[in-house]
């Protein structure tokens, strides 16, 4: 598709969601950019007026989400907002964080796509793009909350695609792997560590994150990437956007429920490197 239209970014203040509505607006797209606290926008606002880019900012809190003033000429959506949190294991994870984790990365989505869908069923053509992660292939421990809540969107987007393609509106799913966010070093500590009977395990993963910060890449390349699907007509529904997440994604492609299964397991048993 041709770059001009309007673009709607969510969780657009940091990280991946900062980097695509930058990446947006250099491909000509005038960007709508949506923050919780509209106070942690500068650093978007700065990098944008540096290069004289159309960005605007808009406040949208996914745990209750008010109606959006939406552009007439509204082309592309990328969700990208999202929490990371509650790294416990299931009998133990507090169920105000799965609560808030299901509230806000797949209530919040569907609040912001009831709004959406009518602007770009009208136009009769559109992107929505869904960032999820490439956790949800990877059967890592005390990840299951935040795993589950963005399986619900990789179980959503495959509806969507089916439901709006008579319309002209692409549906597409990307699926980061490590990306270096704030996200990310958030997650290296698993509190799953102070319960004796998982520590050994969280103790493995925690020392494996050197491997894995070491093999993210930055916001601006996974952006790059991100973009790149978004205007490609013929870009597949679910992708990645960094060489681990192609990785696991290749291997979702290609082996069984049972043989994934077996590969985590060997993965994260006593005595083997996570």
């Amino acid at each position: 598709m041709p770059a001009p239209g309007s673009a709607l970014v969510t969780g657009a203040n940091r990280g991946i969601g900062r980097a695509v509505a930058l990446e947006l607006a250099r491909r000509g797209c005038p960007v709508v950019a949506t923050v919780r606290d509209p106070a942690t926008a500068g650093p978007l606002l700065d990098a944008a007026a540096a290069e004289g880019l159309p960005v605007t900012v808009a406040p949208l809190d996914l745990e209750a989400v008010t109606p959006l003033d939406l552009p007439d000429d509204l082309r592309v959506v990328v969700n990208n907002a999202g929490l990371q949190t509650g790294y416990l294991p299931v009998e133990a994870v507090p169920l105000d964080a799965v609560r808030a984790l299901v509230e806000t990365n797949y209530v919040g989505q569907i609040a912001v796509l009831q709004q959406v869908i009518p602007v770009l069923r009208r136009r009769g053509e559109g992107v929505i793009c869904t960032v999820t992660s490439a956790a949800v292939l990877l059967a890592s421990p005390f990840y299951a909350a935040y795993r589950a809540s963005k399986a619900a969107l990789h179980a959503l987007v495959e509806t969507l695609a089916v439901e709006l393609a008579p319309f002209g509106i692409r549906v597409l799913e990307v699926m980061p792997g490590p990306v270096a966010t704030d996200g990310l070093a958030g997650s290296e500590y698993l509190p799953a560590v102070e319960l004796p009977a998982y520590r050994a395990v969280a103790e493995r993963m925690m020392a494996g994150r050197d491997a894995t910060r070491s093999l993210a890449v930055t916001p601006e390349a996974a952006a790059a990437r991100i973009v790149d699907t978004v205007l490609d007509d013929d870009a597949p529904m679910r992708t990645a956007c960094d060489p681990v997440g192609d990785d696991l994604l290749a291997a979702w492609r290609s082996t069984t429920d049972a043989q994934r299964l077996a590969r985590d397991l060997a993965r994260y048993r006593p005595g083997v490197d996570a």
